[in-house]
């Protein structure tokens, strides 16, 4: 990623633990490279996000996830790479539906205990990054790291 690229993460449902750590990991790691970064998730992931970041040190900007995705429909926004966090078939939609209405690059961040079969069920073009990951998120860190050297 470089300097002032539009980037969204999108969370899903937070069940699985590494989630949360891994966007906000993410988050700071993009925003030090000098991308804007807006965070979209359900109404508890970004509950748990803004617990975790009190202060907004690494997350600046969080939406909606049905906001955003409205948003990018009536083309009021869009972004230059979106890492969509899936672990289950709610997660896969969503990566679907983000690779039906923007432009952006897609990375899938597929993670959780059916990692690799959730994987094999992506149809839509996207940069895969697939670790089975539930509660450690350096499997999931790792790969990332590699995507974004």
């Amino acid at each position: 990623m470089t300097e002032g690229k539009r980037v969204l993460l999108a969370m899903g449902c937070p069940e699985v633990p590494v989630q949360t750590g891994i966007v906000l990991y993410l988050a700071h790691r993009l925003g030090r490279a000098g991308c804007d970064v807006t965070v979209a998730g359900t109404d508890a992931a970004l509950k748990l996000l803004r617990i975790s970041d009190p202060e907004g040190y690494y997350i600046k900007k969080v939406c909606a996830l049905d906001q955003c995705i409205a948003d990018l429909v009536e083309m009021r926004t869009d972004f230059d790479a979106i890492f969509v966090f899936m672990h289950n078939d709610a997660g896969m939609t969503y990566g679907a539906t983000f690779s039906a209405i923007s432009k952006a690059k897609l990375y899938a961040v597929i993670f959780g205990k059916n990692a690799e079969a959730l994987a094999e069920t992506v149809e839509y073009p996207a940069e895969m990054i697939v670790a089975k990951a539930v509660h450690n998120p350096m499997p999931l860190k790792s790969k990332l790291d590699r995507v974004m050297p």
